[in-house]
């Protein structure tokens, strides 16, 4: 058995995933492998070129479930005792893996995660996609670093905790799915901690209509998160939105204004996936 596995589902972004993969093998962690899971691209030729020149890597074929499902195979068929999940659009530093690995050497933790930065300050879209990502993950964080909430964009976690709590598939979106894993790790008394050294940088290609949609994804997976928590009617407070407006404007006047725009957004998939649920 390895030390560390990282898992890495991907769809029809194989140049992306190359860059992924080229910060995954630069790694300073030793003992690790690399388990890419294709979650049913339209070029599956071009992603396995891709796999096939990182040496670490290895390719599992998924069925176009979404990232939940390919999460849980690629966790299935991880050797390492710790599997760390990242995303294809993203390019973690060096010493990222090692740095979550040590953090779980603490009997007491279960879990880590560290922070996402936006790798295209140039686009509003992606600054202000990620900024409400961050300030998500970031309000969570306790004065003793206990998170509530970290994105599977940058994650570690025990093999056999991962085993015994996968994945929802019932989430079929990149959307919600992370929230409620963590939800469920946190509830069962385990323990979720941030690293701040662990960074991964996001390289988010957003333009108008795919942020609106994003957005709107978001706010549908945020219903179901809610519905199956019962948290519905429990509103994140006013001072979590001031801070993410702060956040957003910080990043420049169009990010900020985005930031505005993606709550529109987040209501209206709410409001979506409410009225289809209706419709079931």
């Amino acid at each position: 058995m390895t030390g560390l596995s990282v898992v890495v589902p991907t769809r029809d972004r194989p140049d992306r995933l190359a860059v992924c993969l080229a910060a995954l093998e630069a790694q300073t962690a030793a003992e690790m492998e690399i388990v890419v899971v294709d979650d049913a691209s339209r070029d599956a030729r071009a992603v396995a070129a891709v796999v096939a020149d990182a040496p670490r890597a290895r390719l599992l074929r998924g069925e176009g479930r979404g990232p939940a499902a390919a999460r849980n195979l690629g966790a299935r068929a991880a050797e390492g005792a710790i599997v760390c999940l990242t995303d294809d659009d993203c390019e973690p530093v060096p010493e990222w893996a090692a740095r979550l690995a040590a953090r779980l050497e603490d009997d007491e933790v279960q879990a880590a995660a560290g922070p996402t930065r936006n790798a295209r300050p140039d686009n509003p879209f992606a600054a202000a996609a990620q900024t409400i990502a961050s300030h998500l993950a970031e309000a969570s964080i306790d004065a003793a670093g206990r998170m509530r909430f970290a994105p599977t964009s940058n994650l570690a976690c025990r093999a056999d905790v991962l085993a015994a709590l996968p994945f929802d598939e019932r989430y079929p979106l990149a959307a919600g799915e992370d929230r409620d894993w963590c939800a469920r790790l946190v509830g069962s008394a385990r323990s979720l901690v941030f690293e701040p050294a662990a960074v991964v940088r996001h390289h988010q290609e957003l333009g108008a209509r795919t942020f609106w949609r994003q957005q709107v994804r978001y706010g549908r997976g945020a219903y179901r998160f809610r519905a199956d928590h019962g948290t519905l009617r429990r509103p994140e407070p006013p001072s979590f939105y001031a801070g993410l407006l702060r956040r957003g404007f910080a990043e420049g006047v169009p990010a900020g204004l985005l930031v505005c725009l993606a709550q529109v957004a987040t209501a209206w998939g709410l409001g979506r996936e409410a009225l289809a649920r209706q419709d079931r």
